[in-house]
Formats: C-alpha cells, sequence, structure tokens
C-alpha cells in the first residue's frame, strides 16, 4: 500500500512525541487522525491540511473515543496504524498518593489505551491488517523509581495488555509494538504533564528530591532527541517483522539490561527451593 493511502490515528497528539510524530506523518504523506483534549490545540500545532484531521477526544471517555473513531473512518476509509500515546505522569508515593489521584492515572495512561483497542481492532480485524503502538516507557518494564509507584503500575499494565493484545491480534495480520523510552527531551515532566499529590508527606525525603530532581534539573536537559525517537518509530512501522519491545534510548537499554539480570540472579538464586512445588 502506498504511503499516501495509509491512515494513522494518533491520541495526545497537541504535544511531545505526540506532535512531533504527526507532523512526520504529514511530510511523509500519510493521512494522519489526530486528538487532544482540545481541537484548537492540534490546529494551532499542526495547522490545516488536507491529510490531516484533528479531533477532540477524551481518551478517557468512551464514547469520546468510539466517535473520534468513527469520524476517522468516515473521513479516510479506513485506520492503518494506532498510536495510544496519551498520558501523563504522577510523581508521588504510594502511601501519599490519593485513590482518586492513582485512579485518574489509570483511566488516562491504561483505561484510556484500552478504549482506543476496543473500537480501533474491528476496522483492522475487518481488513487483516494494521499495527497497534502503544507508547509505554522503561518504567513500564522496571519499576525501580522511588515516587513513581502509580506512573509504573500504569506503564506495566499497559505493557502486560499489549502483550496479549498481540497475541491475540497475530491470527488477524495485526502487529502490536510497545514502546519503551527513557529521557527525552520533551515537555513529559513539565507540569502540565507531570501531576505531584495534593498531600505530600515530608518524611518521604528522597522521593522530594526526586521530585525536585525530575522538575528542576533533568526537565529540559534530558539526553534522548524526541526527532530521532519518532524516526525509529517509524522504523519499525515500516518494517516485516516489528519487535514486540522496542526500546528507545541507550538509558532505556541499560535499565532493561540491569532488570533482565536482576531477574536471572532472583531466578538462579532461588530456583532450587522455588521450583520444587510439585506434587510428588
Amino acid at each position: 500500500m502506498a504511503q499516501q493511502q495509509k491512515v494513522w490515528y494518533v491520541t495526545g497528539a497537541s504535544q511531545g512525541f505526540g506532535l512531533i510524530l504527526v507532523k512526520k506523518l504529514l511530510q511523509q504523506g500519510y493521512k494522519v487522525a489526530a486528538t487532544s483534549r482540545k481541537a484548537s490545540s492540534l490546529t494551532e500545532a499542526i495547522g490545516k491540511h488536507e491529510n490531516f484531521l484533528p479531533l477532540q477526544t477524551d481518551v478517557a471517555d468512551e464514547q469520546s473515543v468510539q466517535q473520534s473513531i468513527r469520524e476517522t473512518v468516515k473521513t479516510f476509509g479506513t485506520i492503518d496504524a494506532v498510536v495510544n500515546n496519551a498520558g501523563y505522569g504522577l510523581l508521588g508515593t504510594l502511601e501519599e498518593l490519593s485513590d482518586e489521584e492513582v485512579r485518574g492515572n489509570f483511566n488516562v495512561n491504561v483505561f484510556g489505551p484500552l478504549n482506543v483497542i476496543r473500537h480501533a481492532m474491528p476496522v483492522l480485524r475487518s481488513q487483516r491488517s494494521g499495527i497497534i503502538f502503544n507508547i509505554s516507557s522503561i518504567a513500564g518494564f522496571t519499576g525501580s523509581f522511588p515516587g513513581f509507584g502509580s506512573y509504573c503500575a500504569t506503564k506495566f499494565a499497559l505493557e502486560g495488555l499489549s502483550e496479549s493484545l498481540a497475541a491475540e491480534a497475530a491470527p488477524f495480520g495485526i502487529k502490536v509494538v510497545i514502546v519503551s523510552p527513557g529521557y527525552f527531551r520533551t515537555n513529559f515532566l513539565a507540569s502540565g504533564s507531570l501531576a505531584v499529590p495534593s498531600n505530600p508527606i515530608a518524611e518521604y525525603t528522597s522521593t522530594r528530591e526526586s521530585q525536585q530532581l525530575h522538575t528542576q534539573q533533568i526537565n529540559g536537559a534530558q539526553p534522548g532527541d524526541p526527532e530521532k525517537a519518532i524516526d525509529v518509530i517509524l522504523a519499525a512501522a515500516n518494517a516485516e517483522h516489528p519487535p514486540l519491545h522496542l526500546f528507545l534510548g541507550p538509558d532505556a537499554y541499560d535499565l532493561a539490561r540491569q532488570k533482565i539480570v536482576a531477574v536471572e540472579n532472583d531466578l538462579n538464586g532461588w530456583q532450587q527451593l522455588g521450583a520444587a512445588t510439585n506434587f510428588n
């Protein structure tokens, strides 16, 4: 299929990875439906384009998602690639975060992609082709970040459902890619994308230090170039055999390998006891 005929559906497209991806896709001749909580933010960031459909969508609202997918198919005829990019960080210890704060994080980061998947799959399944990119994080593979327990949990959940989705969708020719970036220089650590607890507990000094480090020092100084990250995602989209797990950034690769080594050590250290649990 020619590039200009392929249709992409991208959530959270008014900033960061989503915005860069949409701009590159339009430059390369693709048709793009892009969502944001405010359609005006999309037109302001991207402008008008004959192959561009801005959609005001709340990914946590299933009816809103369903309507935006219907509008995409009505306008462009189909969907070939889905990118679940909408999400936000939440920096606070598990003790100090309220139930409402954690559920809000899950509503956008987990139930949002589920809403999209639920309503995009019938389109992809009917044409027996397509690819779904779920934008996770290295924090969805290793959770050793104090103060990021909720965020890690949402991304671990996203990776788990993505692995199951890959197995479910494979018979229909649909591919799934979990994208796990390290630190990239987007606005992810800015106040609009990184929430903090309403009732912080002073005793968690390491978490407050992490909060200050991320917002005041790491923010704006991340080593990763988001333009290059999007180029890798586009390469995966065009690959005959894209990876299920796509890590981005040398820091992500280092942290992933550290996690794998730690798990191997636990397996080897406790296998004699842990595996001797069958009935004799």
